[in-house]
C-alpha cells in the first residue's frame, strides 16, 4: 500500500488544521490506518486508528476530544482533523496501515507509511 500524507503547515495556537492521507495498491478489503507523528527529540506517538473495512476508530489520549479520524472510501482517503491545536502538537504527521488498531495506538509494526507532512503550531 502507497500512502501520501498532505496538508500540514503553519497554524497558531487554538487553530485547526485537516490532514489528508491518500491510500493506493489496497490488496485486501479491509485495513487499520492510522496517523501518528513524530516530533524532534521525542518518541513516536500514535494518534488515531480507522478500520477501512467497518469504520471503527481508536484515539489515544493525546488525540481524545481534539483529533477526528474518518475515512473516503471511494477516495480511499483517511482524515485526520485537528482542532484546539497546540504547541506541543507540532510534529511531523504520518500516516500508515497496521496490523491491528492495538498496533496502530501504539505506532509500532506499521507495515505501511508514506512521506509524513509538518504541522507547525505558533503564533
Amino acid at each position: 500500500v502507497q500512502l501520501q500524507a498532505s496538508g500540514g503547515g503553519l497554524v497558531q495556537p487554538g487553530g485547526s488544521l485537516t490532514l489528508s492521507c491518500e491510500a493506493s495498491g489496497f490488496t485486501s478489503d479491509a485495513y487499520t490506518i492510522g496517523w501518528f507523528r513524530l516530533a524532534p527529540g521525542k518518541e513516536r506517538e500514535g494518534l488515531a486508528c480507522i478500520s477501512t473495512g467497518d469504520g471503527r476508530t481508536d484515539y489515544t489520549e493525546s488525540a481524545k476530544g481534539r483529533f477526528t479520524i474518518s475515512r473516503d472510501n471511494t477516495k480511499n482517503t483517511v482524515t485526520l482533523q485537528m482542532s484546539s491545536l497546540k504547541a506541543a502538537d507540532t510534529a511531523k504527521y504520518y500516516c500508515a496501515t497496521f496490523p491491528s488498531s492495538a498496533t496502530c495506538l501504539r505506532a509500532y509494526a506499521m507495515d505501511d507509511w508514506g512521506k509524513g507532512t509538518l504541522v507547525t503550531v505558533s503564533s
